[in-house]
């Protein structure tokens, strides 16, 4: 697989096949991904792996918070969206959101449906490994870049060897369980999570090709 096909083949898959990941496969993949740009070769991004026996150890911590503690009253890491989203990227989400639901044959209306399936984020939809993404807290906004180049490095060869992925930010939400669980010292803050596994080739959710604006669109030459 070239890089273009790793490209225009890779999506958000949200309903995974329980299948293993082979450990050593993950870890060649991790150690090629650390080949990703940073400035200054800093390399901020810090990264943890839940699967096999922490996978269940984990899902089970979440399903204790799910039903416990009311888990919106927790404090997110940071916000998942900004507050007061403008055009045209209000538009992108909404449409995005309306999309996904269709396919999943979710009515507008239906609130417990759509709860149903957000929760499925924090299952990692049936992922068998999920990964943790984290920064210093030291570092700039610039640094942030970074670990998005690095998260993106991981997915485009998961999909070259087979394997899809699910980038989370939705794991933000709940810094404190996440970090708790994996050890993550103080000094370092949750961005992201990612769901990693072999998609499911007959769920519908997985046929979802969300829009994207063409470059003529985005891109001035000057």
């Amino acid at each position: 697989m070239n890089v273009s096909e790793a490209v225009l083949s890779r999506l958000s898959v949200r309903d995974f096949l329980d299948k293993e990941v082979d450990t050593l496969l993950l870890q060649e993949i991790l150690e090629k991904a650390g080949r990703a740009p940073s400035g200054g070769n800093l390399q901020p991004w810090r990264l943890y792996v839940i699967k096999d026996e922490s996978m269940k150890a984990f899902r089970k911590e979440v399903d204790i918070m799910f039903e416990g503690a009311n888990p919106s009253q927790q404090r997110p890491a940071h916000l998942a969206y900004p507050v007061n989203l403008k055009e045209p990227y209000k538009t992108n989400r909404y449409k995005c959101g309306m999309d996904l639901y269709a396919k999943l044959g979710i009515e507008r209306g239906d609130r417990m449906k759509r709860l149903e399936q957000f929760r499925r984020n924090f299952d990692f939809f049936g992922a068998p490994v999920g990964l943790m993404f984290y920064i210093d807290k030291q570092m700039e906004y610039i640094q942030w870049n970074d670990v998005g180049i690095y998260m993106q490095t991981i997915m485009l060869l998961l999909r070259e060897a087979g394997l899809d992925s699910c980038a989370q930010g939705a794991w933000s939400q709940f810094p404190d369980l996440v970090s708790r669980f994996v050890g993550a010292p103080e000094h370092l803050m949750l961005v992201s999570g990612m769901s990693v596994g072999y998609r499911n080739p007959e769920a519908e959710v997985n046929r979802l090709v969300t829009d994207r604006e063409s470059s003529s669109v985005i891109t001035t030459f000057v």
